[in-house]
């Protein structure tokens, strides 16, 4: 049996329905990397059924798949590069966004009615027009009528709410603002909240927020987020290949990093980096078998792992939840992602090789 990623779509649509109600504002569920690891055109689907008013994504191929999994909705993506087809997009009715006049160029060469949104840097110091090219971009705009429908940024640090520089990167952003309607531009949404800044900042909610991670049921700021009732859409899951017995002594795995300090049993799992677990969980992270929690002993292999079933014998076959909503007191994703040093977005994006991905929907289930 293959290792299997069970996403729970009625997860999704609940946590988009949460967020929205807790900001006020218009929603953008983002999907981009395939959906978050949750699978796009899925995602896509359950968020709008969930109230999103806007579907974000990261490319224009993403852009032209969305559409493709017959989404119909606003939707805007954001990272090009010179010579991309832009037009792709923009005949498929998908709000582009430019950082640079150069953009703006390739995006009126289509010859299409586009619908532009710009980006601004306000500190992240990643995409977006810098602040020194903020008024030559907004006059280029504003002399060639583009239809601007969007200003937005990103903020830096919005999952470490008491770091100075959100207020900053708000206070610069405001600038923006009034700079481009200076220049006759009136853009109809500006936004700059992600998951956290929507939950943490109430100020930074604006016309439009967009959330990720939080949608999926993840939380985008451990130790700041209140708990708001998401939840986690994703389990990960696989059966034992194999049970054996150990002796006391007794080396586990390539570089013998952990050895048996008494006589035990191990679970070999048909899973490994090569399947997106991160080789550093290894000695770290754990699963859950047979209603117990179980150590992961020794480095993760590119196909499997082993674990530590502490004298039981489960039996091959077994399930292993890798991860999942911790319900039960499973391991979840940001279980995963502390034990291995990263967040919990890597961990849910990264997961794929080997397992395949099975939608349920537990507000459908039948008696």
């Amino acid at each position: 049996m293959s290792p299997e990623l069970v996403v729970d779509l009625a997860a999704i649509r609940h946590n988009v329905r949460v967020l929205k109600e807790l900001t006020g504002t218009a929603m953008m569920t983002v999907v981009k990397a395939d959906g978050y690891g949750h699978g796009l055109a899925e995602a896509a689907r359950a968020a709008r059924e969930g109230g999103a008013d806007w579907i974000g994504v990261a490319t224009i191929a993403e852009a032209v798949a969305l559409r493709e999994s017959g989404d119909t909705g606003r939707a805007l993506c954001w990272l090009t590069t010179p010579g991309d087809d832009w037009a792709a997009a923009i005949s498929r009715d998908v709000d582009v966004t430019v950082y640079s006049e150069a953009a703006l160029i390739e995006v009126l060469a289509t010859g299409l009615d586009a619908r532009v949104q710009i980006k601004v840097d306000t500190g992240l110091h990643r995409g977006g027009a810098p602040r020194a090219q903020w008024e030559g971009l907004f006059a280029r705009a504003a002399a060639e009528g583009v239809r601007v429908t969007g200003l937005w940024t990103h903020f830096s640090s919005s999952d470490e709410p008491d770091d100075p520089a959100n207020d900053d990167q708000e206070r610069a952003f405001d600038e923006a603002l009034a700079l481009a309607r200076r220049h006759g531009l009136d853009p109809e949404v500006t936004h700059l909240a992600n998951s956290a800044a929507a939950i943490l900042r109430p100020s930074a909610r604006r016309d439009l927020v967009r959330c990720g991670i939080a949608s999926y049921g993840l939380d985008p700021a451990p130790g700041h987020t209140p708990d708001l009732g998401l939840r986690p859409a994703m389990t990960a899951r696989a059966h034992l290949a194999l049970v054996k017995a150990v002796d006391a002594g007794d080396a586990v795995s390539y570089g013998r990093t952990w050895t048996a300090s008494r006589p035990t049993t191990l679970g070999l799992v048909p899973a490994g980096y090569g399947d997106g677990l991160p080789r550093v969980g290894g000695n770290h992270a754990e699963v859950w078998v047979a209603g117990r929690r179980r150590p992961v002993r020794g480095r993760i292999c590119m196909d499997q792992l082993v674990v530590d079933l502490d004298g039981d014998d489960p039996g091959a076959g077994a399930e292993v939840v890798v991860f999942g909503p911790g319900d039960h007191g499973e391991p979840t994703a940001q279980d995963w992602a502390e034990a291995c040093g990263t967040i919990s977005y890597e961990i849910v994006t990264r997961i794929g090789g080997r397992f395949t991905r099975t939608y349920v929907d537990t507000d459908r289930l039948g008696p």
